[in-house]
């Protein structure tokens, strides 16, 4: 079995560590099946004449023989050089808090992530978390039984009592409630055991897996793709089960924000995300964690006010036509009190560069943002290396306007605790918002 590790932007040429012109053809197809791909995978991996080539995506690729582990980076000059345990170790930090997995990965496995895939390592997590709640007790839901018993069970079933048991009075149509662990929830557990055993190296996992199939022989085995994903509900009786409920959607699954469902089991077990999505989820946790019980409402991904209307003849149709959905909004009751745009890509180091390597086209939609909002305070958040904390970088007025553009960067590679509480004083809007001196051109 070949195995690789890159970062986003990186690539891998044939005859790599092992890699053969075969594998990288294996792992583009299979990246081409991800409910996230675009047109050839082009948004994921890039096959070239004599490398294959990663795009802004990390996670895991697998195909037969082979499998490719994408790992974040922001700048190139920095981040080569940073161990690929910490990398890892950041990048499923980030998925825990994001995706609310609950992982709870204590100080003995973080040793061990040193060395495991992010594939391993989030297995092991759900096998780990699911054989501690077995152990604890199944939970069960009462099912509704048919069944022609010697005994009354139950209520009697008249119509099915006078036409199939009119000649056997020796049996009675009894209908009940049978209180069972076969639900749902508990077919989606089992199939992951078995399909999991299947896509793990380590024998400690595969061991813990084999314990769980047999915990749970009695729950009948259902294809991946005919599991009742819908058919779970979620209350105060298995509340404990919530977290595991969401990592087996995203481990088998593979549509983390996708619009639509894999139609066939997977060959190998793929899981991409995109680092844009990843690192703006992430910070919205975060703010909320951080902003909780100030009077400040954190949305993400809200909005979806329009931005412009058609021109009906002579009059402009109210018409939505191109909606915003900014990255997260502070809302104090009504008032958007402020708007922060999350970009996964680096700024510029230059000392002479004014604008600090930030895109027009990200200025003219935030300040697109401050009209239609009606907010005057406005970020643009960006990755910053590690040990630099959470910093402003530079502060822009609109001309015009007394909005103010700040550019800033949050280090993820901080304590979730620790960067919470910087994001607060970071992001924190001050009760008046008086105009800068600067200002950033229009054109």
């Amino acid at each position: 079995m070949t195995h690789l590790t890159i970062h986003e932007w990186g690539h891998a040429r044939f005859s790599e560590r092992g890699l053969t012109r075969e594998h990288a053809h294996a792992l583009h197809a299979a990246a081409c099946e991800h409910p996230l791909a675009h047109d050839d995978a082009t948004n994921i991996l890039v096959l070239g004449r004599e490398r294959i080539i990663a795009r802004q995506m990390v996670g895991m690729v697998s195909a037969r023989g082979c499998s490719l582990e994408i790992l974040p980076k922001v700048d190139p000059d920095t981040a080569q050089g940073e161990p690929e345990g910490k990398v890892r170790d950041r990048l499923v930090r980030m998925l825990d808090v994001a995706l609310g997995l609950d992982l709870d990965i204590g100080a003995e496995a973080a040793i061990a992530r040193q060395k495991n895939t992010l594939l391993e390592i989030l297995i092991d997590a759900f096998a780990t978390r699911l054989l501690a709640e077995v152990r604890r007790g199944l939970p069960r839901a009462y099912r509704q039984c048919e069944e022609d018993l010697p005994a009354l069970r139950g209520r009697l079933d008249v119509t099915r009592q006078f036409t199939r048991n009119a000649v056997r009075p020796d049996r009675l149509a009894c209908r009940f409630d049978q209180l069972e662990a076969d639900t749902p929830l508990m077919r989606i557990m089992a199939a992951a055991t078995v399909f999991l055993a299947r896509h793990t190296r380590s024998l400690g996992t595969r061991r813990k897996l084999d314990e769980l199939r047999h915990a749970l022989a009695d729950i009948p085995l259902m294809p991946i793709t005919r599991l009742p994903w819908q058919a779970v509900r979620i209350d105060r009786t298995n509340r404990r089960w919530e977290a595991l409920f969401r990592l087996a959607r995203l481990l088998l699954q593979r549509d983390w924000q996708a619009t639509h469902h894999q139609t066939k089991a997977p060959e190998g077990l793929t899981l991409l995300f995109p680092m844009n999505d990843l690192f703006e989820k992430y910070i919205a946790v975060l703010l909320r964690r951080a902003l909780a019980g100030s009077g400040i409402e954190v949305i993400d991904q809200g909005g979806h006010r329009a931005c412009l209307g058609a021109f009906t003849g002579a009059h402009l149709d109210s018409g939505e036509v191109f909606r915003t959905k900014p990255d997260i909004m502070l809302r104090r009751g009504r008032e958007i009190v402020a708007i922060i745009d999350t970009k996964w890509k680096k700024l510029s180091l230059d000392p002479l560069d004014r604008k600090h390597g930030v895109s027009q086209a990200d200025v003219y939609q935030l300040m697109a943002y401050a009209r239609l909002y009606r907010t005057a305070e406005l970020m643009l958040l960006y990755p910053g290396l590690p040990g630099q904390g959470c910093a402003e970088r530079a502060q822009f007025g609109m001309a015009g306007g007394s909005e103010r553009l700040r550019i800033a960067t949050a280090d993820v590679s901080l304590d979730e605790k620790v960067l919470a509480e910087a994001l607060r004083g970071l992001v924190a809007p001050p009760p008046l918002v008086a105009p800068v001196p600067s200002t950033m051109a229009a054109g």
